[in-house]
């Protein structure tokens, strides 16, 4: 058996580690088929929990379970003891047992080298713990003042254990998300809500949906695969890097960028599949006749809208979607204070948070300092573009065509310090290209302070 998983592993071009955690990935999928049809809310969690912390452990070995128990229980143990204030405290011993298993693993590293372990589950579980007791802890506030979201997803009763349990590890999403909410969860198992049988007798179908979902993992795969050998990261400290000129330096940038998102697809689209066999990424039914169902809690990537985004403003709506959905619920909004307007603070501490969730090495950090400025730059253009006045088309399609350049240019050169980690190879690469998406921004920032887009005129009606 381990010499067949050699020569497999060996065949695709990966460790034995990560061919075993794809294996247990894929297999997400048959499992989610079952949890879908086991009889009651209380076996279901059972399973749920079961069939997670088995594919943790064939995946990453005994210890990984151990790592999800430590904020699954610190977590628990706050809403049992300290419900006014648990929101706080789980986020911050979360994230500082996230921060440390960081450290002390400097996951970056192995996964560049080949290997795997389980701190990108760890990654996912926290959301989910966290969200949790801040949802619980808004079940003690009163709805009136309450953001949307908070309304829905609030808890006003304190989860079971199992049902915690169920949740936290639930298998579809255990690995590599999406993050989906507690409620979403009880509501699915208990068949309420969305999930309560319909008058009109409709059942989603979700092997359509699935289906989509595996044949455009398999493209993406096969995508990556093909790319991956001709634009090695490692060609950034060649010297042969070094003997091309800037245009051909910041192609190779972008084709950087541009081969490594092909292997999130693959990875978020087998998850997508999987909730969607679930059941859990149902989210309601269409206006049309006949209605559709829709399954966009299991979608976490759009993939043409990443690859032709017209604004860096609408990579968080079609990039990673779930988590930029926790993080702006999460943490951006819950920066802004009642009557204000959100900023570049709020923006830049949301970034700053994705930035140390994925890890502390300052390829991350630099990436998504980058993002806040690439926003930032991106919103000025919109600015400008909403000011031409109407039967200024050209001028108008001019500056959609600029900020779709920018953002390109821009992402993709901001991605390498995601991709690479290094302090040193990242500034390497970025100083390739004179730190052309690093200045632009900037440049695009002060101009907005300058160049600043005339308000609309109010009309104003004159009484008699």
């Amino acid at each position: 058996m381990g010499l067949e998983m050699e020569s497999m592993a060996t065949s695709i071009g990966v460790s034995v580690p990560v061919l075993r955690f794809l294996l247990c990935y894929v297999a997400t999928i048959p499992v989610s088929v079952l949890w879908r049809f086991v009889p009651g809310p209380l076996a279901k969690h059972i399973y749920a929990a079961a069939s997670g912390a088995i594919l943790s452990y064939l995946s990453f070995g005994f210890s990984s379970n151990l790592h999800f128990l430590v904020p699954m229980s610190l977590g628990y143990a706050s809403m049992l003891f300290f419900r006014a204030h648990c929101g706080v405290i789980t986020f911050l011993l979360g994230f500082g047992y996230l921060i440390g298993c960081h450290m002390y693993y400097m996951s970056g590293d192995a996964w560049k080298e080949g290997g795997i372990d389980a701190t990108g589950a760890l990654m996912v579980l926290t959301l989910k713990v966290i969200s949790c007791a801040i949802n619980y802890n808004d079940g003690i506030l009163k709805e009136e003042g309450l953001r949307e979201a908070q309304k829905k997803n609030r808890l006003i009763k304190l989860p079971s254990l199992i049902e915690y349990f169920g949740y936290c590890l639930s298998c579809g999403s255990h690995f590599a998300g999406p993050v989906y909410e507690m409620k979403d969860y009880l509501d699915c198992t208990e068949s309420k809500g969305i999930w309560s049988p319909s008058e009109k007798g409709l059942s989603p179908s979700p092997f359509g949906a699935a289906v989509r979902a595996l044949l455009q993992a398999a493209f993406c795969m096969a995508l990556y695969l093909y790319l991956v050998p001709q634009f090695p990261l490692t060609r950034f400290t060649e010297p042969i890097y070094q003997e091309w000129g800037f245009w051909k330096r910041l192609s190779y940038q972008y084709m950087s960028g541009f081969t490594a998102r092909w292997k999130y697809y693959f990875i978020w689209s087998i998850s997508e599949a999987s909730i969607i066999l679930s059941g859990l990424g149902f989210s309601g039914w269409t206006d049309s006749s006949p209605p559709k169902p829709k399954w966009d809690r299991a979608k976490n990537v759009d993939i043409l809208g990443v690859e032709f985004a017209k604004s860096a403003v609408q990579l968080p709506l079609v990039w990673n979607i779930q988590v930029s959905t926790w993080l702006r619920h999460y943490v951006y909004e819950r920066l802004v204070k009642p009557g204000k307007k959100a900023g570049f603070f709020q923006l830049l501490a949301t970034q700053t948070v994705s930035a140390v969730w994925h890890g502390l090495y300052p390829g991350y950090i630099i990436f998504f300092v980058q993002s806040a400025l690439m926003i930032a730059g991106s919103r000025v253009i919109y600015r400008w573009q909403q000011s031409v006045p109407q039967g200024m088309d050209v001028v108008k399609n001019i500056l959609v065509f600029l900020n779709f350049a920018y953002t390109v240019l821009v992402l993709n050169y901001s991605c390498v310090g995601f991709i690479v980690l290094s302090l040193r190879e990242t500034l390497a690469s970025y100083g390739s290209v004179y730190y052309i998406g690093t200045v632009l921004p900037f440049v695009l920032i002060l101009l907005g302070k300058i160049i600043k887009p005339a308000r609309p005129v109010k009309k104003v009606r004159k009484e008699e």
